[in-house]
């Protein structure tokens, strides 16, 4: 049971929510949500003009709402702003996104009653998930469209995915067994003002990165071994004279994963150095983590932020409209983590490229034997090179776009939901890469004798067990599928994480799938 309190939630907390563990609402956050909502009935009493409370949303904020058209204008909001398109968000985003929204609640500056939170928080234990269109959100005014989507199902309006089935909100909410809610004053705007689609994809984007950028390393090792290369580049008194974090962590890595390898050929004339794709591991594979961990902290702060508009302050009476609900710090970090993780495919399928080339590996042609008749691995590449020429597009980064909105009011907006989305393809064909790469390696150094490293050695394991060696030749695309469902259940990673420090908290990657 995951509990949250608007102040401490994990990123890995998320994960295990998104992927169908509860939460509850921790009693010290019920009772700043109470007091939040106090002052929200007071504003009411009393007149005060306060945005989206007693006013209109948007170019509207001039227009007076009267106090017997709160609740409709808090309907009419979710219903207006539910304008998103596109297929409908994985189930895991859905309830990242639910979990947050609620987290951001419950930080006890919204406004709204606790049932709003319990009431989420209901549908995620019994599997009530909103759909969510994913195209409609410019990550300025929050995620507006995709975060109306989410609030409307819990006024038993749009649609839900329950037990598998696509049904109207209502009847989802009635056969989960769940009241609906009538939204009261402020509860509509504060249900979709924030950035909650953003940090919820981001999140699922960057724990699968940190995985593969430490997979990233076990392929590379691997194939510095296929191709009889030097760890001359890997030692320890190298890298600390340029002490980048990331750069030292990948180097101990590669140095742990190929411990007791006797593919390593010994630094000397004939192997002075190796080319940049195997020699610079460290460099690149440590620059990575590093935007990575960059990521890490924005996210970190934002999941346990809140992001609506405005914001309520009981302790000393104020309400402040502002704008927390902008995501320029995530698209920018978002911007900055796909550059990064094309990069592990760039270097990746460079070194694929050494391993099929004979001119390059002194290897058998395509890594087959009988070449001609067989063409073997020769595809492997264009592959690769085809995913990582479309992750050149998908870089480019979102967050230098802006087009205003809501008739020039919101002229500036981060576009953070496009790179988050985009973040998650580019994620998806850099673990397809890397998987090509494990295969291919696999293939390699099958062609040569000697022990391997104790990391590459249950890396080697993990492959074969599902992609076997290829003599004649067969459908590749198999292989490769099977191959990426290794690098995406963290098999692979595992393996040679419990190979190199068995028994112990891993000390190459702290964290587990």
């Amino acid at each position: 049971m995951v509990e949250i309190d608007g102040r401490r939630l994990s990123l890995e907390a998320v994960e295990a929510v998104a992927r169908g563990a509860p939460a509850a609402l921790a009693m010290a956050a019920r009772r700043r949500v109470e007091r939040s909502y106090a002052m929200v009935e007071e504003i009411i009493e009393t007149g005060r003009p306060v945005y989206g409370i007693s006013t209109g949303v948007g170019e509207l904020r001039t227009v007076a709402i009267s106090p017997d058209q709160v609740e409709l204008l808090q309907r009419n909001i979710l219903r207006s702003h539910a304008a998103g398109v596109g297929a409908p968000l994985p189930e895991p985003a859905v309830r990242a996104m639910m979990l947050l929204r609620a987290n951001a609640l419950a930080c006890g500056y919204s406004g709204v009653r606790p049932v709003v939170i319990e009431t989420l928080l209901q549908m995620l234990a019994r599997g009530v998930h909103p759909v969510i269109p994913e195209q409609g959100s410019l990550g300025a005014s929050g995620d507006l469209a995709p975060l109306a989507h989410l609030a409307l199902v819990l006024t038993g309006d749009g649609e839900a995915f329950y037990q598998g089935v696509r049904r109207p909100g209502h009847e989802a909410m009635r056969q989960a067994a769940i009241d609906p809610l009538t939204p009261k004053a402020k509860e509509g705007i504060a249900l979709i003002n924030g950035t909650q689609f953003m940090s919820a994809l981001g999140t699922l984007f960057l724990l699968d990165a940190e995985r593969l950028a430490a997979l990233a390393d076990i392929a590379g090792a691997l194939s510095l071994e296929a191709l009889g290369g030097t760890d001359g580049a890997f030692t320890e008194r190298l890298h600390s004279a340029r002490p980048h974090k990331g750069q030292i962590e990948s180097a101990r890595h590669v140095r742990a994963l190929l411990r007791g390898s006797a593919r390593i050929v010994a630094h000397g004339y004939d192997r002075i150095q190796d080319a940049y794709s195997l020699r610079c591991i460290p460099q690149v594979h440590g620059a990575v983590r590093q935007a990575l961990a960059h990521l890490r902290e924005v996210l970190s702060i934002e999941i346990n932020s809140a992001t609506d508009n405005p914001l309520l302050f009981p302790e000393e009476g104020l309400v402040v409209s502002g704008g927390n609900f902008h995501g320029e710090p995530l698209a920018l970090a978002l911007d900055y983590a796909t550059v990064a993780v094309a990069e592990l495919a760039s270097i990746s399928e460079r070194r694929i490229e050494r391993l099929v080339n004979p001119h390059l590996s002194g290897l058998p042609a395509f890594l087959t034997s009988n070449g001609g008749v067989r063409s073997g691995y020769m595809l492997a590449q264009y592959t690769a090179a085809a995913l990582v020429s479309e992750n050149k597009v998908l870089s480019h980064p979102a967050s230098v776009d802006s087009i205003p909105t809501s008739a020039n009011q919101e002229d500036h907006v981060s576009m953070g939901a496009h790179a988050a989305r985009k973040a998650l393809q580019v994620l998806h064909n850099s673990q397809q890469v890397l998987a090509i790469e494990l295969v291919t390696a696999s293939q390699a150094v099958d062609f040569g004798s000697g022990a391997l490293g104790v990391g590459t050695t249950a890396a080697h394991r993990a492959v074969r067990a599902e992609v076997p060696h290829l003599e004649d030749d067969r459908v590749l695309s198999r292989d490769f599928a099977a191959a990426l469902a290794l690098v995406r259940s963290g098999q692979v990673l595992h393996a040679a994480e419990a190979a190199v420090d068995r028994g112990r908290p891993s000390r190459l990657h702290g964290r587990r799938t």
